[in-house]
């Protein structure tokens, strides 16, 4: 298993919107660096979402992506579910659980809203990464 770091991002805010702004724009900081990204939601919907905010977050940008149904080929993919994923730079993962295939990826990127069960549940994705050996920082936003 690869050792990863997992940033763990703290937001303040409580809202789910929040949460899938910023990953659009950790996607797009990762992407201006070179960095090829995996942004992984629990449901479909989820998923169409963050399609949604890629295109329309920020007026003057745009950021290569697709959701990934057969072939991955733009710099930023977006899956749900158990969906395997090939490794890319950085994991976005935006689950309640870490994803299986989450071992392949370098580094790891958790966002947490200051929502209760978002917290909690970070909790333990925090405790399992630790008894993995994985590097992990915390940055409050």
């Amino acid at each position: 298993m690869l050792v990863a770091q997992v940033d763990f991002y703290i937001l303040e805010k409580e809202d789910e919107e929040s949460r899938y702004l910023f990953a659009c724009r950790l996607a797009e900081k990762a992407w201006q660096l070179g960095n090829k990204i995996h942004i992984h939601t629990m449901v479909q919907k989820d998923s169409k979402k963050i399609d949604e905010l890629l295109w329309t977050f920020k007026d003057n940008s745009f950021v290569p992506h697709q959701i990934v149904e057969n072939k991955d080929h733009l710099p930023i993919s977006i899956s749900y579910g158990e969906k395997f994923i090939k490794s890319k730079d950085l994991l976005i993962n935006l689950c309640d659980q870490i994803p299986d295939f989450s071992s392949s990826f370098p580094r790891i990127a958790e966002l947490v809203i200051s929502e209760k069960a978002c917290k909690q549940k970070s909790r333990e994705r925090y405790k399992i990464y630790k008894e993995q050996g994985h590097t992990l920082r915390m940055h409050k936003i």
